[in-house]
C-alpha cells in the first residue's frame, strides 16, 4: 500500500474556556492496528497535509494528521475578516492534542514535527513525557523570544532589501519595536485593504528567509496568506505564550524519550545555535545536520533522514 492512502476522515470538537466551541479537524490514516504517530505541522497556521503522511510507512503506522486551531479545515478560521483569536494559545493546542489522544484510545503515539511544530511537540513532551514513545523533528526550535527576533529582525542585514520592504509594512511609528506585534495589529484591522496587504508582506518576508526553497505554493491564496500572518504573529508576539526559554530548561524531562532531530546545514535558524543547545540538552537525542539542506522537508537528503528515523522507529 503506498504510503499516505487515507483510512479515514473525521472531526472533532474541543470546547475552549470561554464558551466558544472551535472545531478541530482530524483524519487517521495507515494501518488502524500500526503504531501511533501524530504529525505537528508548522507555521502556526500551514495546516496539515496529505504529505506529512508520506514519512510513514502505511502497513506500520496509524498516523494522526490534523489541523491546529484557526488554520486549515478547523473552524472558526483565522483568514476570516473578522477572526477572535483569544482562544488560540500554545495550552489550547496541548489540550487539543491530549483530548484528541483520548478520543483515539491511544496510549503514547510518536511525535512528528518541523518548525514551530517542533516546538509544540516539545512543550506537549515535556508536560506528557508518559504518552510519548518518540520523537522525530526538523527544522529545530524551541519557541524563544531570541528565534523570533532573530526571523524578524536579525536577518535584516542578511537580506537588507527584503527586510526594508517588510518593515515598512507597518506603520513609521512601530518600526523600531516588535515587529510581529506590529504586524498583528494591522493585521487584524476590519479594513480588507490593510489586512490583505500586510499578510502580503508577511509572507514575502517569510519567502524571503528561505532562500533554499521556492516561493512557498499556499501563500497564492489570500485566506490561507491572512490565516498563516495572523497565527505567526499572535504566537510570536506574545513569546510563543510560554516562560522565555522553558523549552531548553525542562528538556531533561525528555531523557527517556528516544528521538532523531534533523536540521539542514543552511537553516538560518542555526544562526543562534538552537539545534545544539537542544541536543546538549536532551540526554540521548540524536542531532543530525544535513548539508546543503535549508529549513525544508522536501530536499531528499531530509527526506531520507526523516523517513530513516520513523522506520527505525517501526518497531
Amino acid at each position: 500500500m503506498p504510503r499516505g492512502r487515507a483510512l479515514a476522515t473525521a472531526r472533532a470538537a474541543s470546547r475552549s474556556g470561554d464558551g466558544l466551541a472551535p472545531l478541530v479537524y482530524w483524519e487517521v490514516c495507515g494501518n488502524p492496528d500500526g503504531k501511533p504517530a501524530v504529525t505537528l505541522h508548522g507555521g502556526p497556521g500551514t495546516g496539515c497535509s496529505t504529505g506529512l503522511r508520506r514519512y510513514f510507512d502505511p502497513a506500520k503506522y496509524r498516523v494522526v494528521l490534523f489541523d491546529q486551531r484557526g488554520c486549515g479545515r478547523s473552524t472558526p478560521h483565522a483568514g476570516e475578516p473578522e477572526a477572535d483569536l483569544s482562544a488560540n494559545t500554545t495550552d489550547h493546542l496541548v489540550a487539543d492534542m491530549e483530548r484528541l489522544r483520548e478520543h483515539l484510545g491511544i496510549e503514547k503515539w510518536l511525535l512528528f514535527g518541523g518548525s514551530w511544530g517542533s516546538v509544540l511537540a516539545l512543550v506537549y513532551a515535556e508536560r506528557h513525557p508518559d504518552r510519548v514513545s518518540e520523537m522525530v523533528l526538523m527544522g529545530l526550535a524551541t519557541g524563544r523570544r531570541s528565534e523570533t527576533d532573530l526571523l524578524t529582525r536579525g536577518l535584516g542585514g542578511v537580506f537588507p532589501e527584503a527586510w526594508a520592504k517588510f518593515r515598512d509594512g507597518v506603520p513609521e511609528e512601530d518600526r523600531d519595536g516588535d515587529l510581529a506585534a506590529a504586524y498583528l495589529k494591522v493585521l487584524m484591522d476590519p479594513d480588507p485593504a490593510v489586512h490583505e496587504k500586510a499578510a502580503a508582506d508577511w509572507c514575502a518576508w517569510e519567502d524571503a528567509i528561505i532562500p533554499t526553497s521556492p516561493p512557498y505554493k499556499s501563500f497564492e491564496t489570500a485566506k490561507f496568506r491572512l490565516a498563516f500572518a495572523r497565527l505567526v504573529t499572535h504566537y510570536w508576539s506574545q513569546g510563543s505564550f510560554l516562560d522565555d526559554g522553558v523549552v531548553l530548561r525542562e528538556a531533561g524531562k525528555l531523557a527517556h524519550i528516544p528521538a532523531v532531530l534533523a536540521e539542514g546545514s543552511l537553516d538560518l535558524g542555526n544562526l543562534i545555535g538552537t539545534p545544539w543547545e537542544l541536543a546538549h540538552a536532551w540526554p540521548g537525542s540524536e542531532l543530525v545536520i544535513i548539508d546543503e539542506v535549508g529549513h525544508s522537508t522536501q530536499d531528499e537528503p531530509m527526506r531520507e533522514v526523516l523517513i530513516g528515523a520513523t522506520d527505525r522507529f517501526a518497531s
